[in-house]
């Protein structure tokens, strides 16, 4: 009896100190395969899936936006400046799309405070009070301010502008704010050391536009997943973009707050690989984001590609 209540005790032992690690590959499986991958998301929307080994193992994600497309309209997340003195609650990128409805969103702004000590002990969680740092605004209101340091992309209509100055133009409806611009005149803009995210390796997400401000490219890189996405210097992204045919092009936040995601025929999905609290495929709360609306591919369309 003793020795059957030992065998049994060994097993769970085992089985439970084994959930974490059953845990962890499961995530690790679901993350999108290294493969290159390219096709229509929404009218006006096209989305690449590419994989670099050089200069090392990349996973790079490519969302084309024609802003004059038909059912094309860009929006930020709004925010709530209370007596707090905070201005927006804390969500993932998933939550924003499925809360407004969108078609394709990322993350968008730094932001603070900010923790990340365990997978366990971490904030903000969803919900939470968080500020973002730069220029902020919402269907035409202005949630956080602009700091001269940090470049901002400006939304009207159906047209855009990136500013170095991060001071959009009056009649601006959305607008996001990121740690540099990082190309300027079609070239590689001069990269300011030392600010946010902006030395070494990372998951990077960067906005890039073309010279007339009417096609949007929206940048996602994967890191810290050794073989499968080891991330990109800022220097690396602004190539990226200018090899898209980018004339400026903005970082925003990444590291963990990178994320891609989309409305596909199996619902909201996650399209890259975030890495929050070290744990592959999951998504960490941040301040805002910017997302698009987008009419379907019609079946003709398709059909004619």
């Amino acid at each position: 009896m003793n020795l059957s209540f030992k065998v049994i005790f060994n097993l769970l032992s085992i089985s439970i100190l084994s959930l974490p690690i059953v845990g962890f590959g499961w995530m690790v499986a679901q993350r999108p395969p290294q493969s290159n991958l390219k096709k229509p998301l929404f009218q006006g929307i096209d989305y690449r899936r590419e994989f670099r080994q050089l200069p090392r193992p990349v996973m790079l994600h490519i969302v084309a936006i024609d802003l004059t497309a038909p059912g094309v309209k860009a929006l930020v997340t709004p925010g709530i400046v209370a007596s707090d003195n905070r201005e927006f609650h804390a969500r993932t990128s998933l939550e924003f799309l499925q809360e407004f409805k969108l078609q394709v969103a990322v993350n968008a702004n730094f932001f603070y405070p900010f923790e990340e000590d365990s997978p366990w002990s971490y904030f903000p969680h969803s919900g939470d009070r968080v500020n973002a740092v730069g220029l902020a605004i919402s269907n035409g209101s202005q949630y956080s301010p602009a700091e001269s340091e940090w470049a901002a992309l400006c939304l009207t209509a159906n047209h855009a502008q990136i500013v170095a100055n991060g001071k959009c133009p009056k009649n601006t409806v959305q607008a996001v704010a990121g740690s540099a611009m990082i190309v300027a005149d079609g070239k590689q803009a001069v990269l300011k050391l030392g600010t946010a995210d902006g030395e070494g390796i990372y998951s990077r997400t960067a906005v890039a536009l073309d010279r007339q401000g009417e096609k949007l490219w929206l940048i996602i890189v994967d890191d810290k997943q050794w073989l499968y996405s080891e991330g990109v210097t800022l220097a690396e992204l602004a190539q990226i973009a200018i090899q898209l045919g980018a004339d400026s092009a903005v970082n925003l936040d990444g590291g963990g707050s990178t994320t891609l995601v989309a409305e596909t025929s199996a619902g909201a999905t996650v399209l890259n690989s975030p890495v929050h609290t070290k744990i592959p495929m999951r998504s960490r709360p941040v301040a805002n984001h910017l997302g698009f609306y987008a009419r379907p591919i019609r079946a003709a369309s398709i059909e004619g590609d």
